[in-house]
């Protein structure tokens, strides 16, 4: 469930960090709202996952993750330039991610089964 909380937090992110380039430096306050909602939003389920995973690939990850969106949606949605090279470097960067999540270490969810030991 963790992972799962990440990658919503990060879907969250790239929406807040989208907002923060359309507000205007604070002055459209129909797009500073939205944006400070999925501020909040974000870092809260970033907040939950480090009851589980480590703080050092959590972040890692939740980071990586609104890079990856912003520069994905920037290049599709948005007009930023696309080159071979930023198309490169973006698919290392979820490739390293992917890569976090693979190699972690991530402790076992203690299941409630209401039974005594």
């Amino acid at each position: 469930m963790a992972w799962l909380y990440l990658i919503i937090g990060g879907i969250f992110e790239v929406g807040w960090a989208l907002g923060l380039g359309f507000s205007e430096g604070f002055t459209r306050i129909e797009i500073v709202i939205p944006t400070i909602i999925l501020l909040i939003l974000s870092w809260w389920f970033f907040a939950k996952t480090l009851k589980i995973l480590p703080v050092s690939t959590a972040y890692a990850v939740f980071t990586g993750l609104g890079a990856f969106g912003t520069a994905l949606v920037g290049m599709t949605l948005l007009g930023d330039s696309v080159s071979l090279t930023k198309i490169l470097l973006v698919v290392l960067l979820i490739s390293c991610i992917i890569g976090l999540k693979l190699i972690s270490d991530e402790p076992e969810e203690e299941e409630n089964t209401g039974g005594s030991v």
